[in-house]
């Protein structure tokens, strides 16, 4: 009997021994199936994050190119309404009457067909409330109530300070929310969740609440509508999207001319001068920052309170203060010294003059860079002769012989001093692109943010020093996407808060707020807008959004398609067409500069590598299939187009001056040579002519912007056949 029990004793040791040997097995295989999914997931957000700020250093280097042609090109002639003066001249400045009548709402009627909702002024929670219920079912508001609430909220950010000071002991909590770029329906779940701004439910907006959304116009609306209803409840900072320039280029501009179309250019404009009053900063209880992007080693509250903000419409444009001579008269004393018909030039090539800024002026200021006098712009430009400048200005398009009095360019000693930068302009300048560009990082010091192109990078001992001077012991900030919708860093001194859920791709990342009660301690909230994400597994998610990334990799890739042959080429000493997957991972990085782990992301770009040989020109057709339609677009002309489709959008806008989507070829052409200059390489005419023409569907003579974008894109070819992850490239005709 004893023995019995001895033998089921040591069976049931043995099964639960086994047991435990199985678990462990489970448990470290499952580590390492997470730890997988999470690599995975790290490189997925790093391309995601390395191409985003890639296109706002681009963004940054054609302002700066702007920047420098409207510096030195000068139109002269009021009446004469060429491209260059449309695109170069300074902004319109209203004076206050001026205003009340450009922007007079009451000259637009209301029609009877017109079902969306109404609002009266002043006014009332109910009409608040009433336009969120209104945009959550798709409505849209009048262009005589947007004229007439943005105009009343521009007369109300006009009595704010540039920082606002806000007291918990009115209420129990504050709630802070970060980016939403416009996702209205992120918005509207903060809501549902935490309630409707009120007396009693106050809230703090930090910036950037336009762009690559949808609904970026109903987030305003919604927004300054609270703002009216409770002034003392509701703060709104501004980010760095908040400016004309960046909304060019991520969609803003795109997204209110189509919805308000003859009424568009008003409400854009008067946009425009309410971004640059909003308030760039609010501080609750004098112990909490909160400003959009951060701070750096220079930044200085003081000097903040004083700016005077409104006059940085674009923050990407740094201020210039004409001295008190008369410019005419400089004109006209420039235009006696040469003969009719000439100009003054300068001695170096002008093609150099025109690019020069992408390549050696410096990005949006950050710490460290150095500032050039206006006395070496001068010497550096004052260098060319008659015939260059002739090609310059046949590059930007004149087709017209200069004539006297209509156009000049040139430049003297005395010319150069007359648009100089003031230095407390400056230093006012640098606080704001600061605090409004610059993000937190784990090293000590203040760098350049050179990913970014503007603003600096501030280390844990920048924020002690900052937050030690004001006496402020937490810095919340947005402006970076995070995974968790936050994200603490420095000795959990900086806290950012990023309010988008689903940024890059559904399912990439959580939205967040945090709330303040008088305690100062922060308490986070995390949500995540959608309807499909919660029945995937961890594998789907994560491979649903590394599909996006890729395909996004992929489209970088293949609009290099030329630069990285020539650089395979150039390992490839014995011409065999293949290269070790070292150089393959070598040149990738050197060319696309996006700093990604391109030894990890081999194998989901490389699929057949026979003895570790790469073969390069079969790999670009398993990437990516070339079929143009159209004999006469270049490829050439094709991948600079893939490459710079953004840049080319930025620019398309700026020239269609009546913002009817239309661009005529001579406008089209116009762009094209803009855009050559800016990255110094050489398009023919004949080219640009060809492309005008294959693209021009209805023989009108004109070109739609928007289909012209359309017709040239990457195309994921899973839709079109059974190879996965590979990509079609679409021309006009293609895929019709």
């Amino acid at each position: 009997m004893g023995c019995g029990i001895s033998l089921n004793n040591d069976c049931s040791l043995k099964k639960t021994e086994r047991a435990m040997k199985a678990a462990v097995l489970i448990q470290r295989w499952y580590r390492q199936y997470v730890a997988r999914m999470e690599v995975r997931r790290r490189c997925t957000w790093t391309i995601f994050q390395s191409i985003e700020y890639a296109g706002e250093q681009d963004q940054i280097k054609l302002q700066n190119f702007f920047t420098y042609l409207m510096d030195h090109f000068t139109p002269t002639n009021s009446n004469q309404r060429d491209l260059i003066s449309h695109i170069f001249t300074e902004d319109e400045v209203y004076k206050e009457t001026e205003l009340e009548k450009y922007f007079d709402h009451e000259t637009i009627e209301l029609p009877e067909s017109y079902t969306g909702p109404h609002i009266d002024f002043p006014l009332t929670a109910a009409h608040a409330a009433a336009l969120v219920e209104a945009f959550r079912h798709k409505q849209q508001l009048h262009a005589r109530y947007v004229l007439q609430l943005l105009h009343e909220t521009l007369k109300h950010l006009k009595l704010l300070p540039n920082i606002n000071r806000v007291c918990t002991c009115f209420c129990e909590e504050i709630t802070i929310c970060g980016d939403l770029h416009g996702q209205l329906d992120d918005l509207l779940l903060i809501f549902y969740k935490n309630g409707l701004p009120s007396v009693e439910k106050p809230y703090i907006f930090n910036g950037d609440y336009v762009d690559r959304g949808k609904n970026s116009i109903e987030i305003l609306l919604i927004l300054f509508a609270f703002l009216l209803v409770y002034p003392n409840e509701v703060h709104m900072n501004r980010g760095n999207h908040e400016d004309y320039i960046v909304n060019l280029r991520y969609g803003f501009t795109k997204e209110v001319m189509q919805k308000y179309k003859m009424h568009g250019r008003k409400i854009h404009k008067l946009l425009q001068i309410v971004f640059s009053w909003m308030p760039l900063a609010t501080v609750i209880d004098q112990k909490v920052l909160i400003t959009h992007g951060g701070i750096s080693d220079t930044t200085d509250l003081d000097i903040i309170a004083k700016v005077d903000r409104h006059k940085y419409v674009s923050v990407l444009r740094p201020p210039k203060k004409k001295k008190r001579h008369n410019m005419a008269e400089a004109l006209s004393i420039r235009g006696a010294r040469t003969s009719e018909g000439d100009i003054q030039t300068t001695n170096m090539d002008s093609r150099h003059a025109l690019r020069r800024l992408s390549l050696t002026s410096t990005p949006c200021y950050s710490p460290g860079t150095r500032k050039r006098s206006p006395h070496d712009i001068s010497r550096k430009v004052r260098r060319s002769v008659e015939e260059e400048l002739e090609k310059c200005r046949r590059q930007v398009g004149f087709s017209e012989p200069y004539e006297d009095g209509k156009f000049s360019l040139s430049f003297s000693e005395s010319d150069s001093e007359s648009f100089e930068v003031c230095e407390s302009d400056n230093a006012e300048w640098k606080q704001i692109v600061d605090i409004l560009w610059s993000d937190p990082m784990h090293q000590e010091g203040c760098v350049p943010n050179a990913v970014r192109g503007g603003g600096c990078y501030y280390g844990p001992d920048v924020t002690e020093k900052v937050l030690s001077r004001h006496n402020i012991q937490l810095l919340i900030r947005s402006h970076e996407c995070k995974q968790d919708g936050y994200e603490f860093c420095h000795n959990r001194k900086v806290l950012t808060i990023f309010s988008a859920s689903n940024y890059y791709e559904l399912g990439s990342n959580r939205g967040a707020y945090v709330k303040l009660g008088p305690d100062l301690i922060p308490h986070l909230v995390q949500y995540q807008v959608s309807r499909t994400t919660r029945k995937l597994t961890m594998k789907q998610r994560v491979s649903r959004v590394e599909r996006s990334a890729l395909r996004a990799l992929r489209e970088q890739l293949f609009s290099h398609k030329s630069d990285l042959i020539s650089a395979f080429e150039k390992y490839d000493n014995n011409k065999t067409g293949r290269i070790s997957l070292n150089d393959w991972a070598t040149v990738v990085g050197s060319v696309l500069q996006l700093g990604l782990p391109w030894r990890v992301l081999r194998s989901q770009l490389v699929q057949s590598a026979p003895e570790g040989l790469l073969e390069y020109h079969a790999w670009f057709d398993d990437l990516a299939i070339e079929q143009p339609t159209t004999e006469h677009v270049h490829q050439s002309l094709l991948e600079t187009l893939y490459r710079n489709r953004s840049n080319l959008e930025t620019i398309f806008r700026i020239i269609d001056s009546d913002n009817s989507g239309l661009v005529s070829f001579e406008e089209f052409c116009q762009t094209w040579k803009l855009l050559s200059s800016h990255l110094n390489m050489e398009i023919s005419n004949e080219a640009i002519s060809d492309l005008a023409r294959s693209i021009d569907f209805n023989k009108d003579g004109s070109i739609d912007i928007n289909e012209f974008l359309e017709a040239f894109r990457l195309v994921d070819k899973i839709h079109y056949t059974e190879r996965e992850g590979s990509l079609l490239l679409t021309t006009p005709g293609a895929l019709l």
